[in-house]
């Protein structure tokens, strides 16, 4: 049976999600920041940690933005095919909810209208919008507000299909010695492999929205989310990039069939607070 869903419910959802992620951690998030604050050997890492136990605290009990740069919303929908929608365009509701929660809640604007000419739009619109057809009836919202800082040190490599296993790690690896201090560790690596150019880069995104306490449904991708992220933390970059044995707090990887000729990967980083919100409707 069809049922009608009107758009405004979309767009009352997506303003108090976005107000919701850049001022809270998910529970998985903040348990993850707070077991690597217990655990950290550095002393420099550990103070670092604390100061971000602190910073949060704080922006919870003055209803202030956990980071200064509220994101650019990229906004997942992941909707049922008996789903009608009702009461205006998709995009436009999706867009609504952005501009009433950054104008609302005075989040801070950081979209510009031309990737050249520039010029911001005062009001953090338009979102980025990945939708999927899924069975049933309902409606799956996950509003994620994506910083720069991290957003600039995520990669896509086209390696081939000889590169294996070790070249998909050196990879991942790499991506994030190169983000360094830049994408503000300790850090949430999404990995995209296989799919075409653009499937990894989508898959790769979406991973970043995976509780991080859970492991891949496949063990041999479950095995390498483990070993990328001993590898990663054996890096020393540490917290704030001073050194330290927390550099990742998870890596969470997608996957996708692909070509015989390719194997692609995406990178996409995101900084210690991997901010989102996630819904049902």
């Amino acid at each position: 049976m069809v049922r009608d869903v009107d758009v405004k419910l979309l767009t009352d959802n997506i303003k108090e999600m976005c107000i919701e992620a850049t001022h809270f951690l998910t529970p998985d998030m903040d348990a993850a920041l707070k077991k690597a604050t217990a655990e950290e050997e550095a002393p420099l890492g550990k103070q670092v940690l604390e100061q971000l136990q602190e910073n949060l605290q704080i922006a919870g009990k003055e209803m202030i933005p956990i980071c200064q740069d509220c994101g650019m919303a990229v906004v997942f929908l992941e909707i049922g095919q008996d789903v009608h929608f009702t009461g205006g365009n998709l995009m436009d509701a999706v867009n609504e909810g952005v501009r009433r929660g950054y104008v609302d809640g005075f989040l801070r604007k950081s979209v510009v209208k031309d990737p050249l000419l520039r010029g911001n739009t005062g009001d953090n619109t338009p979102a980025i919008l990945h939708t999927e057809i899924v069975p049933g009836d309902k409606v799956k919202i996950t509003v994620s507000p994506k910083g720069f800082g991290s957003e600039n040190k995520s990669k896509i490599i086209m390696l081939t299909p000889a590169d294996g296993i070790e070249g998909v790690k050196a990879a991942v690896v790499n991506a994030v010695k190169e983000a360094g201090p830049n994408a503000c560790p300790p850090m949430v690596v999404g990995v995209g492999i296989g799919g075409t150019f653009e499937r990894a880069a989508y898959m790769a995104k979406k991973a970043l929205t995976r509780d991080v306490s859970v492991r891949s449904e496949l063990p041999h991708i479950a095995e390498l989310e483990n070993e990328l992220l001993e590898m990663i933390n054996k890096s020393g970059i540490g917290p704030g990039g001073l050194g330290g044995i927390t550099t990742a707090l998870a890596v969470n990887v997608n996957t996708y069939a692909t070509h015989i000729a390719g194997l692609p990967v995406a990178v996409n980083i995101c900084c210690h607070v991997n901010r989102h919100a996630v819904r049902v409707i």
